[in-house]
């Protein structure tokens, strides 16, 4: 390569490395600084021998067109006419051979654009580019480098971009040449086993798609001249034969016609049949499909199957067909910490939801999108920018980050040119599952033992997914910065941050960073009757695995039951509530009036109790360790499934609550038991949080977070009768102290100082809940005061919480009334337009009633009092924002023995509790999937129904009161008007 001249020396952007550069004299060639610090360097690598050839051989330039990006590659042309004669000396020219040529110069203009794009911005500051307009100065930069020699004192300058675009070349023309010769070799088997017996022609198209592995190859489709096509895939595929095989027996016990991909097994690689994506006719068709892919979903979850995403599933017409199944019994990564002792984590690593079948939100900073086999929308936003560039073709040419939009895939069935939602196939998926799963439990000996179905998967290989693909993707994507590129230092700082991922996988570490190195997404093999794990270069990593994939899946199946299905098929139902869709708080639906029951205390009770017993059949975990599976609200916009966190709005602290209150009721201590086994890991939590603030900060003081905890630990400490609750409560409270507040947080009710203050209140006898208390009531007031920005109206996101804790904190210091009432002055909706828009506690009347109550503001009672007697039940039963949570105002003032609200409250208890006998505790999730939580489940309707039996015993949860001392009116006067005299009391 010729020496570099000055102008592609480059100048440090993020950092003060150096680069070598080629000089007369250099004791090392060019190369050695692309030399990765776990590689020998004393021989020319082949990359470096591929740059060297392709820079210094003489080749007839092309044209190039007007697109920036060809403009681009005609700065890498030498490099791709390196591998164009590569192919001719192979025989291969034509179509085929020119749409490779393409492929490869969009992925060398995609990993070279940034360093070539900084290298335009260097020219044009020092007015180095000839032209009169910005494009003409763009064309001008790039016939710069139109070139060997120019092109090869660029990549000395950057020695780790030349190792990636050499790389490149070299292995996709070795991998395309491969994969023709296979071709040729096998042609006459793919045209007998895949093709009917009937040849298509020549080849006229290859399209490689999936990630690069083993030296940069990849799966590819191959069109034929009569269209006609087939699917390469570069590794064994006695996986996919032996699982066509167990559909094959699947469909001789159920009758389902389950359709499988044609397989052509070859030594280390092989072929299958193509799949066209062909729409439904009718919905009966669609109902088919769903039916079906539910007892395809039942067979991935006994083989323990996993990654099934969109990209795996093809919908053919009423035919749910998987063309990817390396993942089969898979095995399950240990959790660390809390998350390793936690029964409803293990339980959800071996579930339906491991799949990825099932709906899976993406989270990221765009938002969240399905990338479950069930999901891929076409044309959503993705939750992950991409790199992009402004300006291009111009001088002024930089990268920015957009936000992407779903690709979507060919997974969904289509009626009428419009993809079909899954979740409104529920019935037709649990039917389905249903049934495969009895078939299989009733015919379980049939697969297992030495001389079952399993048996003969044993020695296939299985691809083992140690880390998401796309932690790996995003590393490649981020080592083509300039900073990575000019020396192996560079790029060596970036992909070493997999050293601090997870502790756990460092033993595969070094074999991830010689993939990352050669361009390659790391992969991993296993085999089902081995707990070895094989790198890409065939390397063993002894004993890695904690079990034998095909055990446990002998071992599931074994254990298969009652219980079991319908766990699995909550998970289901929970699942499919998951997808993607606006989260309004706010009920407006009614039962059908089913008249009132007889609502006395006992009644109260056994309903209550009802509930507990659900929510004790749904515990997950043995031996002292309990927790359950929920349907939690993330970030106020989407949900998820999750195993119960300590929170106590809708975590275990909050279940157990309800679980203590209704054993203190009963005197059942089955009810006390599990609650204390279901808050044993707090320690461990809150140590956890201690250790990382940045954790603790994000968990806040509010309902949500350590305000609700510490609230509810003082309860259980009482109720329990335990000491180290209360030990576990200062703790709570010394890390609560550690918070700043976030100056530009919202200091609501359930993240914020709102929620925190009305916790402290409750909590006595510990000193730093007085001081946590003073803090808080002072920074509500410095919010008030700003006139802060609420993210949302109402009580539990806006200021209508704020104004009722600092009103029941002016009950104590009767300086803060008056912001208590300012804070009202700031809400955004009336009391009247709320009564008619939604009657529920979070967004709605009774929040924006209870606010007014504890402010002191002038109420009208008479207008709320008739609407709890007279309106129809909601059919959410839910304390957030159902029908538990409307009727709060009417509790607390019944508690506060307010005259006319004893009646209303009895002949309220008797519709709610008639409804519930009705028609069951509706929670308050998406599609009232029953949950255990506090704020939309089970465990908040019990509850309710117990505070609407035995409010003096049960205080408010949603307004956080201490067990004892219930303020009276004599102590703060509840100012009401009513408007028959116009009178205010």
């Amino acid at each position: 390569m010729a020496a570099p001249s000055t102008r592609w020396h480059p100048e440090p952007v993020l950092n003060s490395a150096t680069t070598p550069t080629l000089r007369a004299g250099q004791a090392k060639p060019w190369w050695t600084a692309g030399v990765g610090p776990h590689e020998p360097g004393r021989q020319m690598p082949a990359w470096a021998a591929y740059v060297e050839r392709s820079t210094t051989s003489t080749f007839e330039r092309r044209p190039v067109g007007d697109d920036w990006r060809q403009a681009l590659l005609g700065c890498l042309a030498p490099l791709l006419e390196s591998a164009r004669q590569d192919l001719a000396s192979a025989g291969h020219t034509g179509v085929v051979a020119e749409q490779f040529l393409q492929q490869l110069g969009d992925r060398l203009v995609r990993s070279a654009a940034r360093t070539l794009v900084l290298e335009l911005a260097r020219a044009r500051s020092r007015n180095e580019l000839a032209g009169q307009t910005p494009a003409e100065r763009f064309l001008n930069f790039t016939h710069r480098l139109a070139g060997g020699s120019e092109l090869a004192e660029f990549l000395a300058a950057y020695p780790v971009l030349a190792r990636v675009l050499g790389e490149a070349c070299r292995q996709a023309v070795e991998g395309h040449l491969e994969l023709l010769a296979r071709l040729a070799e096998d042609r006459e088997l793919v045209v007998t086993e895949l093709l009917a017996g009937t040849d298509p022609g020549a080849l006229t198209s290859v399209l490689p798609g999936g990630d690069p592995h083993r030296g940069g190859r990849s799966t590819a489709t191959l069109t034929f001249a009569d269209g006609r096509k087939v699917v390469y895939k570069p590794r064994p595929l006695e996986l996919h034969q032996h699982f066509n095989e167990l559909v094959g027996w699947l469909n001789g016990r159920t009758g389902l016609g389950l359709r499988t991909v044609p397989v052509l097994c070859r030594p280390g690689y092989g072929w299958l049949g193509f799949i066209e994506h062909k729409p439904c006719t009718d919905l009966t068709e669609v109902r088919r499909f769903y039916h079906r892919q539910g007892a395809l979903l039942t067979l991935l979850y006994v083989l323990d199957g996993t990654d099934m995403h969109y990209e795996n599933l093809i919908a053919a017409g009423d035919q749910p067909v998987f063309v990817d199944v390396e993942t089969l019994f898979h095995p399950s990564q240990q959790g660390n910490g809390v998350l390793g002792q936690d029964p409803a984590h293990s339980a959800l690593r071996s579930s339906v939801y491991r799949t990825a079948l099932l709906p899976l939100l993406f989270t990221g900073e765009h938002g969240v999108a399905d990338i479950s086999g069930l999901g891929g929308d076409v044309g959503e936003v993705s939750p992950i920018s991409k790199v992009d560039w402004a300006d291009a073709g111009l001088d002024t040419m930089h990268l920015v980050r957009r936000p992407a939009t779903t690709r979507g895939g060919r997974n969904r069935p289509r009626l009428h040119g419009v993809d079909m939602e899954p979740r409104d196939y529920e019935i037709a998926l649990l039917t389905g599952f249903r049934a495969a799963y009895e078939a299989i439990a009733w015919h379980r000996n049939e697969l297992l033992g030495p001389d079952g179905l399993l048996a003969r998967c044993a020695a296939d290989e299985i691809r083992y997914v140690a880390r998401p693909t796309q932690t790996y993707v995003t590393l490649l994507d981020e080592a083509t910065h300039p900073d990575a590129l000019r020396d192996a230092d560079g790029r060596s700082q970036l992909l070493d941050l997999l050293w601090d991922a997870d502790p756990a996988l460092h033993r595969l570490v070094p074999y991830e960073l010689a993939d990352l190195w050669a361009g390659d997404v790391p992969l991993f093999t296993a085999r089902p009757d081995s707990t070895d794990v094989w790198a890409a270069d065939g390397s063993r990593v002894p004993d890695l695995l904690a079990h034998k994939g095909l055990d446990v899946v002998e071992a599931k199946i074994a254990a298969m039951s009652e219980i079991d299905q319908h766990r699995q098929q909550w998970l289901i139902s929970a699942c499919l509530a998951t997808r993607p869709e606006p989260v309004v708080h706010t009920t407006t639906a009614s039962r059908p009036a089913v008249g009132a029951a007889e609502a006395d205390p006992e009644r109260l009770l056994a309903a209550a109790t009802d509930i507990a017993d659900e929510i004790m059949a749904q515990v997950l975990g043995s031996n002292g360790e309990a927790n359950w599976l929920s349907l939690e609200l993330l970030d106020d916009h989407h949900w998820a499934v999750m195993p119960m966190g300590a929170g106590l709005s809708n975590g275990f602290t909050g279940t157990a609550l309800f679980l203590a209150q209704i054993g203190a009721l009963t005197g059942a201590e089955k009810y006390t038991d599990l609650a204390r086994d279901a808050i044993r890991p707090i320690p461990l939590l809150l140590d956890s949080l201690a250790a990382a603030p940045e954790a603790a900060q994000i968990v806040g003081p509010g309902l949500h977070g350590l305000g609700g905890i510490s609230y509810g630990l003082n309860r259980l400490s009482s109720l329990l009768d335990e000491s180290d609750v209360t030990k576990w409560l200062a703790s709570s409270l010394e890390l609560s102290e550690q918070l700043t507040p976030e100056p530009d947080q919202f200091p609501g009710y359930v993240e914020g100082a709102a929620g925190g203050l009305a916790a402290m209140l409750a909590i006595h006898g510990q000193p730093a809940a007085t001081r946590l208390a003073a803090r808080y009531a002072d920074e509500l007031v410095a919010a008030v005061a700003r006139r802060a920005q609420a993210p949302d109206h109402g009580f539990a996101r806006g200021y209508e919480g704020i104004a009722w804790a600092l009103g029941q904190y002016a009950v104590q210091d009767s300086r803060y009334a008056d912001a208590a009432r300012a804070a009202i002055d700031l809400t955004s909706i009336d009391l009247d337009q709320r009564d008619h828009a939604d009657a529920g506690w979070c967004a709605g009347g009774a929040g924006t009633t209870l606010a007014r109550l504890s402010a002191g503001v002038t109420t009208d009672l008479d207008t709320y009092l008739r609407s709890a007697e007279e309106r129809p039940v909601l059919a959410d039963m839910s304390l957030c924002h159902g029908e538990l949570g409307a009727v709060e105002p009417l509790l607390w003032l019944t508690d506060r023995e307010h005259p006319a609200t004893e009646a209303v409250r009895r002949r309220r208890a008797g519709l709610v509790l008639a409804a519930i006998q009705q028609y069951g505790p509706h929670c308050g999730t998406p599609r009232a999937v029953s949950s255990p939580g506090l704020l939309t489940g089970l465990a908040g309707i019990g509850y309710g129904l117990l505070r609407l039996g035995f409010g003096g015993q049960v205080p408010s949860v949603l307004l956080l009161e201490p067990t004892t001392g219930l303020r009276r009116p004599s102590q703060r006067p509840v100012r009401t008007e009513h408007h028959s005299t116009g009178e205010t009391a």
